[in-house]
């Protein structure tokens, strides 16, 4: 009899797996600012782009004010941009790249000002774009490609920070590849 009881224990509660709550954003913070990021590569204006699109984001949400002052802001995004790679993956017959590969590598962390605090870290955030030549159909140009690579990288970060943002710990230690 007590075979059976175990065997029936182990199989109603073995066949349920743990799962950890989703941390989301204390309910004091109303008001966030998004801080310009360092750019630790070469291409000029990619900071402002990826501040600008995660503030858009953040705004469509629209439960949250933003502003740019981070000292009234009851949270903030702070980051630094660490890598922008782009290489071709394939070429044609007269070696002209045909399609690319665009790497955008970010450290990013989200810091509750009320209770002096760091929420949520992460490094190497990592966005990558596949995508074809602009003289192919359905191809991009390199400024394109950056739109939508840092467009993606906003939008990870917004949802990371506003709809949970890991479970346990809001901390990941991924290197670089």
């Amino acid at each position: 009899m007590k075979q059976i009881i175990l065997l029936l224990l182990i199989l109603f509660f073995g066949c349920q797996s743990y799962q950890p709550s989703v941390q989301i954003l204390p309910p004091h913070i109303k008001t966030i600012a998004v801080k310009t990021f360092d750019n630790k590569t070469s291409i000029f204006g990619l900071e402002d782009m990826l501040r600008l699109e995660l503030n858009n984001q953040l705004l469509k949400d629209g439960r949250f004010s933003i502003t740019n002052d981070v000292n009234t802001a009851d949270g903030y995004v702070s980051g630094e941009i660490l890598y922008y790679i782009l290489q071709p993956i394939s070429y044609g017959e007269n070696f002209e790249p045909k399609q690319y590969k665009l790497r955008f590598i970010v450290n990013i962390h989200f810091v509750d000002r009320v209770n002096n605090v760091t929420l949520w870290e992460e490094k190497n955030f990592e966005e990558i774009l596949f995508f074809a030549a602009p003289t192919l159909p359905g191809g991009l140009t390199e400024e394109e490609a950056k739109k939508d690579v840092v467009y993606n990288m906003a939008r990870k970060i917004y949802l990371r920070t506003v709809e949970g943002f890991g479970s346990v710990t809001g901390r990941s230690y991924k290197k670089i590849p």
